[in-house]
């Protein structure tokens, strides 16, 4: 620990983003960086505490103050070799993970201003990156060979600890290139997909074998494997069965985060084909992290205006969270880049009805409601509130999750990761789901 005192002089100093009127005119990453001076600074901060909560909070057991201090003492290839000793993708999280364990950190209890490991954590692994800290190994292999269905983070992570152990790995995805959410799902201003092109260049050296275009009933797996790794994730969104779903302008929020991810890699569409929030007003249903995406999605694609509703209750305002008291996830109001974009945001709404003319969506029939709870225990009641009223609205973007999906009866050497064991959650879960398996899998047949 160089600084043991940095805390208590430095204030928490994040990078922050992209000016709105500058970010909002293309697809780059919002997030800036800071400068290699300013970035050690703030590595400085961590307190190397005799019980780091951060190490339990993170699904991958990261170890923020040991990478941290070798941040700070400039020693960037060790920060990388003890994040990369439990992150396989650091590049990944250090970009799109929530940071749990910076909700877990002393320093947020003590003053909300926690160490910035999420940042620290892209820094280092870019740093890698360019100085070539990143090595090409050579497994040796051992005889067994393992086919991994979905190329998503919980199967990424499961095929490199495999591959790295000698397993000979093959990828099937059914998509045209591996990544899974992170390619097709998460906006490129938040993960350019170039970084996940460079990390699969990687996996290739090493000896990892993709088989993209390939999708593979789960039920009739390809021959000639000794086990097998499902991580499929969760392909089925929650849909909304209301009158007038049938009216063009009605899509599930994959339809188009997915569809841009592809136009922006150069595939192209037909114009009736394009799902596209030019010129019109946008109506997003669902409050989380998707929904988000669907709203800065919107602003470069030239909406006219977007507003989001959700049917639960507003959060409350941070930094704390009386129901999830520290070291737990404050649940609290999430305010992200693309809500400072424009957006106009509702709570306890409940949509009705899709209205239309001519078969194109016009508007959105909405009810107020309110949650009170139920006398008999259980799951609170919906109760209207006021009259139901319309939202203009030529586009609506369905944002309201994914459903766990039902697995079959498996050989014993098949064994299920990430969201499709679990049903959807974060990223760093599914890519700690991912090493999970890839380690029982290690111990029984490597």
């Amino acid at each position: 620990m160089g600084n043991p005192k940095a805390f208590l002089t430095i204030p928490r100093q994040e990078a922050g983003y992209r000016p709105i009127h500058d970010r909002i005119n293309d697809f780059t990453e919002v997030e800036q960086t800071l400068n290699s001076k300013d970035r050690r600074t703030q590595a400085s901060r961590c307190m190397d505490c005799g019980v780091p909560f951060c190490h339990w909070a993170c699904p991958l057991g990261n170890k923020p103050p040991e990478w941290n201090d070798a941040l700070y003492k400039g020693d960037y290839e060790l920060a990388y070799r003890l994040l990369n000793s439990t992150n396989d993708f650091p590049e990944f999280t250090g970009r799109v993970c929530p940071a749990l364990c910076e909700k877990a950190c002393v320093l947020n209890l003590m003053n909300h201003e926690p160490t910035t490991n999420r940042e620290d954590e892209a820094a280092i692994t870019e740093m890698a990156f360019q100085e070539n800290f990143v090595r090409i190994a050579s497994p040796v292999r051992n005889g067994k060979r393992v086919a991994v269905i979905g190329a998503g983070p919980a199967g990424l992570v499961a095929a490199n600890r495999l591959n790295l152990h000698g397993f000979s790995v093959t990828v099937y995805d059914r998509n045209e290139a591996p990544g899974g959410l992170l390619r097709y799902g998460i906006p490129n201003f938040k993960l350019n997909k170039l970084l996940i092109d460079r990390r699969m260049a990687v996996l290739k050296a090493e000896g990892v074998v993709f088989e993209c275009g390939q999708d593979i009933d789960v039920n009739h797996l390809p021959e000639g494997y000794d086990v097998y790794v499902i991580a499929t994730g969760t392909p089925t969104a929650r849909d909304l069965k209301i009158p007038g779903r049938e009216l063009k302008g009605v899509y599930l929020a994959l339809e188009m985060l997915a569809q841009q991810n592809r136009v922006l890699a150069g595939m192209e569409f037909k114009k009736d084909e394009l799902v596209n929030a030019k010129g019109k007003d946008v109506l997003v249903i669902g409050g989380g992290d998707t929904g988000s995406d669907c709203i800065g999605t919107a602003h470069r694609q030239g909406c006219k205006s977007v507003t989001q509703i959700e049917i639960m209750p507003r959060p409350v305002e941070g930094p704390e969270d009386p129901q999830n008291p520290w070291p737990n996830y404050p649940r609290t109001l999430k305010t992200t880049s693309s809500h400072e974009e424009g957006c106009t945001r509702r709570w306890n709404i409940n949509t009705l009805e899709f209205l239309g003319k001519d078969g194109k969506l016009t508007g959105v029939k909405v009810q107020e409601i309110e949650w009170k709870p139920n006398p008999e225990g259980g799951r609170p009641i919906m109760v209207p509130v006021g009259k139901p009223e319309i939202i203009k609205a030529e586009m609506v973007l369905l944002a309201m999750g994914f459903l766990k999906p039902e697995q079959p009866t498996f050989a014993d050497n098949v064994y299920v990761a990430g969201d499709a064991a679990s049903g959807a959650s974060l990223v760093v879960r599914a890519m700690a789901s991912g090493a999970e398996q890839a380690k029982k899998i290690i111990e029984r047949f490597g």
